[in-house]
């Protein structure tokens, strides 16, 4: 089999499954039914038929608007599924088999969990809990780190951050860490191992820095109250550690 083959499988699971993850996300924030009835135009409720449910290229031919009634379509649909694209490409190139599966699946939980706080501030513990899950079974099927790094990392993630929050509250009179973070930077431990944790918070940082000098640049004001989601900032850290784990074999293990 050549090699483009199972990069190029990644690609297109990808781009399907980021469909169902784009509506998911718009969605689940609005209380509204994501598996339940006809995909619909969610500006005038037009069934969609399934040549216009083609992952991408819909939204190309039809230039980013609803044929029936020109509403455009959320942009946020074809960003999620190019993501998704992406993710399950570059997972099974950098771990062609069961643990480029599990890297493609760690991937997409991290888009879905990174794209709702973003625009939410909102970490969904269900779907926390199905990345630790995931994290755990992935250590149960033998795939690297041990599971005893697995262990320790979800235990030192989520102690670590929710000992932060505590001692922020108790300095600062008010929250400044989401009950949704430490949560979640356990799940990430529960997939990197606990040697990652320092990466994943230094990429988190770094990512942020980047975001704050954006918005500066722009003209949008920059202070210690200014909100960023940090499940976001490791959400976009703790992939590229994934794959640099699978592609060095595994160095911090």
């Amino acid at each position: 089999m050549p090699a483009f083959y199972l990069p190029l499988f990644g690609v297109l699971l990808g781009l399907i499954i980021g469909s169902f993850l784009a509506t998911l996300i718009i969605r689940w924030p609005e209380q509204r039914s994501v598996i339940g009835g006809r995909s619909s135009c969610d500006a005038c409720g037009h069934h969609l038929r399934p040549w216009e449910l083609v992952p991408v290229a819909s939204f190309l031919v039809q230039r980013g608007r609803c044929r029936q009634c020109g509403t455009a379509i959320n942009a946020d649909h074809v960003a999620i599924e190019l993501a998704a694209g992406l993710i399950g490409g570059v997972a099974l190139l950098a771990a062609p088999g069961m643990h480029g599966i599990g890297g493609a699946l760690f991937g997409w939980l991290l888009l879905t969990l990174g794209a709702l706080d973003a625009k939410h501030h909102w970490l969904p513990d269900r779907l926390t809990a199905l990345l630790a899950s995931c994290g755990l079974c992935a250590g149960l099927l033998s795939l690297p780190p041990s599971m005893s790094d697995r262990l320790i990392g979800g235990v030192a993630g989520f102690g670590a951050l929710a000992i932060v929050a505590m001692a922020y509250r108790m300095i600062r009179k008010r929250d400044g860490l989401g009950g949704g973070d430490p949560k979640l930077f356990g799940a990430i431990g529960l997939w990197l191992g606990w040697q990652a944790l320092p990466l994943v918070i230094l990429g988190a940082s770094a990512v942020g820095l980047l975001v704050a000098m954006s918005w500066f640049v722009r003209g949008k004001p920059v202070s210690a109250a200014s909100m960023l989601p940090l499940g976001s900032l490791m959400a976009v850290s703790a992939f590229p550690l994934w794959i640099w784990q699978a592609g060095s074999g595994g160095l911090l293990y």
